[in-house]
């Protein structure tokens, strides 16, 4: 998590203050172990501050002669908004086709799970997917196209329940090629761009 000049307060003390501020009583029955159970949410929705992506990679790049395109679909995740604090979920499709190197296919949930599991934007999430793949394994290509759902949108401000966002990162052949992109919009189901 990057470093603020500021002091950092406890996070259950800014629960608490949180409380306070929106006029609740933090020391009420029912809010008594809030602060502590906030703190603890969050941490845990945003372990992907400690998580590295070369040691989720370690030991798991192998060499191999195939060459045709990988894809792991319907990836589910949950990340926080990092404008609202808000959840937002949904499903990511990435595909990759090989050139000497593939990695194991438990790893690729593995990071989009890192990825999530920090204060986010969709759009930079799926980047950040599709780019940390492309490093790794230099491979011909990589696609990556993330479905989500966004209590911001849904909860506040335009109130729309049954909006989804779709972004798209594509790498090597899957910008180059519209038959390689063509080919993995069709295999996850989603219609070509």
């Amino acid at each position: 998590m990057p470093e603020s000049q500021e002091e950092k307060l406890p996070l259950e003390e800014v629960v608490r203050q949180m409380l306070i501020g929106l006029g609740e009583d933090p020391s009420r029955e029912g809010l008594l172990k809030t602060p502590t159970r906030v703190a603890e949410s969050m941490r845990f929705l945003t372990k992907g501050y400690s998580e590295d992506a070369e040691k989720i990679l370690n030991g798991a790049v192998f060499k191999e002669k195939y060459s045709e395109m990988v894809i792991v679909k319907d990836i589910d995740f949950f990340s926080l908004c990092e404008h609202h604090l808000l959840p937002f979920y949904g499903r990511v499709h990435v595909a990759y086709i090989p050139k000497g190197k593939i990695v194991g296919l438990s790893k690729i949930p593995r990071l989009v799970e890192m990825f999530s599991r920090r204060l986010q934007v969709q759009e930079r999430m799926t980047q950040e997917i599709a780019q940390t793949i492309f490093d790794a394994l230099r491979p011909e290509g990589v696609g990556v196209v993330c479905e989500a759902r966004h209590l911001c949108m849904m909860m506040r401000g335009i109130e729309k329940q049954t909006s989804r966002a779709t972004t798209s990162a594509m790498l090597g052949e899957f910008r180059d090629n519209i038959k390689t992109r063509s080919e993995f919009l069709t295999l996850i189901g989603s219609q070509p761009v």
